[in-house]
Order: structure tokens, then C-alpha cells, then sequence
């Protein structure tokens, strides 16, 4: 039986930068990161104590990328203070907070113009 999601791909142009924005703009950890090839390396990245992560993965590696946008929802235990810290440390977001009736959550871009959902 499955147990858990282990990664989901994220492609990006340059992975140190990834490695940077997710880091100290977002606050995750980096798991993994060991090298695959010359300029290429597997970095994964994950919340603290988190039981899956994000696999930053170069474009360049992967032809069809472009076909492969992700659509990841992170769960926030404070999606307000979640929402400003991060924009304190740069994230870019497309508007803000939203409230609902099933939650408040906001829409938040990488440096590579993919786009994550934060919500509580």
C-alpha cells in the first residue's frame, strides 16, 4: 500500500536560485541534494518535518516541461501570518487573502512564474 507522497516536481531554470527562493523566502528545508551531472543536481526541498518535498528539477533536463506545471496546495495552520511573512521576504502574490466558505487562502508565484496555493 502507498503511504505517502514522497515528491512532486517543480521545473526550474536555475536550480540554486530555486534553492534560495524556497529556503529563506518561503522557509522550507533543503532534504536532498545530491548531484545527477555536471550543473544538475537532485534538491529536494520540504517544510520542516515534512514527509514529502518538492523536487526542484532543471527545465533543461526535461523537453516536455513546459507541459508539467505543477498545482500544489500547502496547509497553513496561520494562512494570515503565513501570507505575511512571506511576502515580507519577497514571495510574490497574485492579490490577496481570500476568504471563502471552505477557507482563506492566497496564490503565491516562485521565481519561475509557477504558482502555489497557501490556505488554512
Amino acid at each position: 500500500m502507498i503511504k505517502k507522497m514522497a515528491t512532486a516536481a517543480v521545473y526550474v531554470e536555475d536550480q540554486q536560485k530555486a534553492k534560495a527562493f524556497w529556503t529563506e523566502k518561503v522557509g522550507f528545508e533543503v532534504v536532498a541534494e545530491r548531484q545527477m551531472m555536471p550543473g544538475a543536481s537532485w534538491l529536494e526541498v520540504a517544510p520542516k518535518g515534512a514527509e514529502s518535498a518538492l523536487v526542484l528539477y532543471p527545465k533543461s533536463m526535461m523537453k516536455n516541461w513546459a507541459e508539467l506545471k505543477p498545482s500544489i496546495v500547502f496547509a497553513c495552520d496561520d494562512v494570515e501570518k503565513t501570507y505575511e511573512t512571506m511576502k515580507a521576504n519577497g514571495v510574490a502574490f497574485e492579490g490577496e487573502l481570500q476568504k471563502m466558505q471552505w477557507g482563506t487562502f492566497a496564490t503565491f508565484l516562485d521565481e519561475d512564474g509557477n504558482s502555489f496555493l497557501i490556505k488554512c
